[in-house]
């Protein structure tokens, strides 16, 4: 048909935090075998997502996030790259958004698997960022560096994925990278350590002019889940009870303190705000805004 339209429009959502300026970035999703999903059973978490007009098997978006302070500009987390057919757009949507890799002076990661540095380096091993520090948890080095954890993967395949991956894909930055345990880690931003999913995993707090966002990284991979469900983890979490604790902990906080936040696996703009239902949780996304400041009460 002559004039259809083949594509959406770019993946680009803007939000204000005082004087700083975030921006959504969609990578693409991956749709993942449900045999990843743990602490439910598979048949449950099926029609859990059915309700939820979701597909099944699973389908995770993945996102990152620009922030802009000054003349300042940060990138969070980089996507998976050129992995597959229905991800890797992370690059084409910094362009539409107006940012060149050589504007980015930093860049933050939550952890190192392979959905989050796959956008740092090229296949010849060269950093898509070329002037920027990169900054991740001391934690989270020093573990995907652990050739003892490393051995402890039984497959090959699987330790190339996420060990090998993570070094090769550091490796260009090693003379640009800095270690954190947490504060500022970029004017405006603090680093919130939340291990479990990964030893370092880490969320960044934006602050500014009384306005606050947490970007809190894989806190969740399915909303339809483990906001209703916390306990539920994924086959990929390192320390799953340690993941667990962690998500209960930050709802609580998030649900008192009516928090907004935003997550590399939230359905695009992957903003939101948590409630308190019952004895459980409810995800409750931003709406689409005109108003670069959200339309939550302030």
């Amino acid at each position: 048909m002559t004039g259809e339209a083949m594509r959406q429009v770019a993946g680009v959502y803007h939000r204000r935090v005082g004087d700083i300026s975030v921006t959504a970035l969609h990578d693409g999703h991956q749709d993942v075998a449900m045999s990843t999903v743990l602490g439910i059973p598979a048949e449950e978490a099926a029609a859990m997502l059915r309700a939820a007009f979701r597909p099944v098997p699973r389908r995770t978006a993945v996102n990152g996030f620009l922030i802009r302070n000054g003349d300042r500009i940060a990138l969070v987390d980089t996507g998976c790259g050129p992995a597959k057919p229905t991800v890797g757009f992370l690059a084409t949507n910094l362009a539409a958004a107006g940012v060149a890799p050589a504007q980015v002076d930093t860049v933050l990661m939550t952890h190192l698997h392979p959905d989050h540095v796959g956008g740092l380096s090229d296949r010849q091993g060269r950093a898509l960022f070329p002037r920027a520090v990169l900054h991740l948890h001391a934690d989270e080095h020093a573990y995907w560096h652990d050739d003892v954890a490393m051995m402890r993967v039984a497959d090959p395949a699987r330790r190339q994925m996420f060990f090998g991956d993570a070094r090769a894909h550091l490796a260009p930055y090693r003379d640009r990278t800095q270690l954190f345990t947490g504060g500022e880690v970029f004017p405006g931003v603090t680093a919130v350590p939340l291990p479990g999913h990964t030893p370092g995993h880490s969320g960044f707090m934006l602050a500014s002019g009384g306005e606050s966002l947490l970007i809190w990284g894989d806190i969740v991979h399915v909303q339809e889940l483990q906001v209703p469900r916390p306990e539920v983890t994924m086959m990929v979490d390192v320390d799953p009870a340690q993941a667990q604790q962690t998500r209960r902990r930050l709802f609580d906080r998030l649900a008192a303190d009516r928090q907004a936040f935003a997550g590399m696996h939230l359905h695009f703009p992957a903003m939101a705000h948590l409630a308190r239902e019952g004895d459980g949780y409810r995800l409750v996304p931003d709406a689409w805004s005109l108003d670069l400041h959200g339309d939550a009460p302030r």
